[in-house]
């Protein structure tokens, strides 16, 4: 008999004898080689942005190649797309470039009507994009000109998902996506209940669905991948001539299922445009998107390689705009101007008054009181500091219009996010309430509506504009020099209450009459823009949301805290569904208000 003996050092990594045995692990593989094709039509207005996202893809640029093209131009995106390759070109692995230099097709109408040889012609270049890709054996990376990948990574996690065809799910301002959970037997848009889920990250996860567009990736090493064309169409095709439908036919003729990823925020878009809509339409349309993008995210930075034109702001008509913002909430103060400047708006900051920072000595030197009866119609209790120091920022706004003998003034808090076309429609409003004369003096842009049991009175030949009933809110809103005279003279100081609360008591409109009598003259002329301009960029419950009117103390009180039950507070909820009985329809519709293809 024998013992094995087996000795532990035998299992250890051994330098070899000779110096042939002494290696180093192999090194990692090289990242695929990508084409990203690029297809631009008059997006001289995105394309600094679109190009920054692109330059800063966490994605080795000696393993990607650019093939562009651009045709039917009325704008300058011809020669900012060949300065810009001119300038990157040596980063990039190759760089094919395709311009052609005509200014529309026949029988269009306009630069956003998509005719039959529009869409055909946007075929032959994607395929040709697709040949070149395939001959450099490389993957398919397609990416609109209006798309903007504000994650950086989002090349690299698609790969991993290991899909023929798969989508980075885009966000947008309405429920518009980049993808269909389902499609008709004639090939178009069907709405599913499994839509709205995907699209709000409540599931989270990559999708089987029938349809991705705008930017999708194609792994060209998979077999079935062969057989994908956008052109010509499939012999078998009978749908409608439509780019992105006939791809969706050919990928289902291949049996290739497409795939939608929604694990993280990949990046935004704007929603589309009609026919009948002007490349302004767009430009502001894709204006709005890059404000959205810095609501929740880093600002988009333009591309370094791109000079952008100098923004020239103005006042929009008005004698003053004022920016209501807490020198502490310096994040809010930096976006918000940029927000601005971005519309080319003119803004005067206001310091807000901290009222967390006021003792109960400095609140009784100014002689405030609070409205004997007052509480919180969520709470029962009385008015916070917060409260105080937001009704002391508007105060002293009034203060400043009276004492410059401002006729016309903009009021906005710094924490809102502006609608699209912001600026056109609130110049539009204006302009009319001039032309027809309309004596009148707070108008809200932004608001919550806390009267829904009947309809609204829509004021005659101006349109979006409606008689205020009782609102929560102010976010933002006009006043004029008349308003400001009478919102003073009430004496509001001696019986204070929320400012919201406030404004409604002075046009009549509260609720609780006990708060109205405490006022002698009620006659605010008060109306709201519909649909609004502005809403809040965060409501109780949602990630980053803050209040600093809430989470406060007692007005005269600093050991009573008022840190509230988030369930219980309603007013900072979002506006809830408005019955169809109670739909301000009555008010006249402007065509900016129709723009946008949301039932996709």
């Amino acid at each position: 008999s024998f013992e094995l003996c087996i000795c532990p050092r035998c299992f250890l990594p051994v330098r070899g004898y000779f110096a042939e045995e002494r290696w180093n692990p192999e090194s990692s593989l090289l990242a695929p080689r990508v084409l990203l094709a690029l297809i631009c039509r008059n997006s001289e207005h995105s394309l600094p942005y679109f190009l920054g996202t692109i330059e800063r893809l966490n994605y080795p640029k000696d393993r990607m190649a650019l093939w562009v093209a651009t045709d039917h131009n009325e704008d300058n995106t011809t020669a900012i797309l060949r300065d810009w390759l001119v300038k990157v070109q040596k980063l990039y692995h190759y760089v094919e470039w395709r311009p052609k230099e005509e200014p529309s097709y026949e029988d269009e109408e306009g630069p956003k009507d998509w005719i039959d040889p529009r869409y055909e012609h946007v075929m032959k270049l994607r395929q040709a994009a697709l040949e070149s890709a395939r001959e450099m054996w490389a993957d398919y990376f397609m990416v609109d000109c209006d798309n903007l990948l504000t994650n950086s990574n989002v090349l690299r996690g698609l790969m991993k998902q290991n899909k023929t065809i798969i989508a980075p799910m885009l966000e947008s301002r309405a429920a518009y996506s980049n993808f269909w959970c389902g499609m008709t037997s004639q090939g178009y848009y069907k709405r599913t209940p499994a839509y709205i889920p995907v699209r709000k990250q409540i599931r989270k996860g990559c999708f089987a669905v029938p349809m991705v567009h705008s930017t999708f990736l194609i792994d060209l090493r998979k077999e079935a991948s062969r057989q994908l064309a956008f052109h010509p169409p499939h012999p078998e095709y009978s749908w409608a001539f439509d780019d992105i439908i006939v791809f969706a036919y050919s990928a289902r003729m291949a049996e290739v299922q497409m795939f939608v990823c929604n694990k993280e925020t990949y990046g935004y878009f704007p929603v589309p445009l009609r026919s009948h809509n002007t490349l302004q339409d767009e430009v502001d349309s894709f204006l709005h998107t890059v404000l959205e993008v810095n609501v929740r995210n880093a600002p988009v930075m333009p591309s370094k390689y791109i000079s952008v034109p100098r923004k020239q702001p103005d006042k929009m008509g008005f004698d003053e705009v004022f920016m209501i913002n807490l020198q502490r909430r310096t994040d809010r103060r930096e976006r918000m101007l940029r927000a601005l400047h971005e519309q080319e708006i003119a803004c005067k900051v206001v310091n807000a008054v901290d009222g967390k920072a006021m003792n109960v000595s400095e609140i009784h030197a100014l002689g405030i009181h609070m409205l004997p009866g007052y509480s919180d119609p969520y709470h029962g209790r009385p008015l916070t500091k917060g409260e105080l120091g937001c009704f002391l920022s508007h105060y002293n706004i009034w203060k400043e219009i009276v004492e410059r003998s401002l006729d016309t003034s903009l009021v906005i808090e710094d924490d809102l996010r502006f609608e699209v076309f912001f600026k056109r429609r609130l110049m539009n409003l204006m302009s009319e309430v001039e032309r027809e004369g309309l004596d009148w003096d707070l108008i809200y842009i932004g608001r919550k509506r806390m009267q829904v049991a009947h309809p609204e009175k829509a004021v005659p030949n101006i349109h979006n504009l409606v008689e205020a009933d009782y609102s929560y809110w102010t976010l933002g809103y006009m006043i004029s020099l008349q308003g400001a005279q009478k919102l003073l003279k009430a004496e509001p100081l001696k019986r204070i209450l929320p400012v919201d609360e406030f404004l409604p008591i002075m046009y009549n409109k509260h609720p609780v009459s006990d708060y109205m009598e405490q006022f002698e003259t009620r006659d605010l002329l008060a109306f709201s823009a519909e649909p609004l301009l502005v809403y809040p960029t965060h409501y109780t419950g949602d990630p980053g949301y803050i209040s600093d009117t809430e989470t406060s103390t007692v007005w005269d009180n600093e050991k009573i805290r008022t840190d509230w039950d988030r369930a219980r507070s309603g007013k900072s909820h979002e506006q809830a569904e408005i019955s169809t009985e109670a739909q301000n329809s009555d008010v006249l519709q402007s065509p900016l208000d129709s723009t946008a293809r949301d039932e996709l």
